[in-house]
């Protein structure tokens, strides 16, 4: 049995998903490349390898990649890719297994929101981008 409420609407409910998918990454990405110094003393205090260097990865990931999966430019291999990326800052920025209290229940729930959100873009990489999109044009 076919949903065929949904079929007929699936470009557009494609488009929705891929907007409110991207909405954190632009912008905290944005906020990233704006707040560029603290944005280094936030890579530094989480220590994240060659802080400066991670904080330009941050931004190019978050706000140019987000940016071209907004408007579904390269959507398959760039939602795979930001898909690493994302588990690359949970394992980095939200290890929750070497800390304890409210600090531990904090990072635990952000570390899963990144799990959650891998989970969208490899679905946004098996779907692709719909029609409303660069890739289909």
């Amino acid at each position: 049995m076919r949903y065929t409420l949904f079929e007929n609407q699936k470009d557009t409910i494609v488009l929705v998903a891929r907007i409110l998918l991207m909405v954190l990454f632009v912008m905290f990405g944005w906020s990233k490349l704006t707040g560029f110094a603290g944005t280094v003393a936030y890579m530094t205090s989480s220590g994240a390898p060659v802080p400066e260097l991670s904080a330009v990865i941050a931004v190019v990931m978050e706000l140019v990649v987000g940016v071209a999966l907004l408007v579904g430019f390269f959507t398959r291999p760039l939602a795979l890719l930001l898909a690493v990326y994302t588990l690359g800052t949970a394992i980095i920025g939200h290890h929750y297994w070497n800390m304890t209290g409210a600090v531990q229940y904090d990072n635990m729930i952000h570390f899963y929101k990144n799990i959650a959100i891998i989970g969208g873009l490899l679905l946004l990489c098996v779907t692709g981008p719909g029609k409303y999109s660069f890739d289909r044009r």
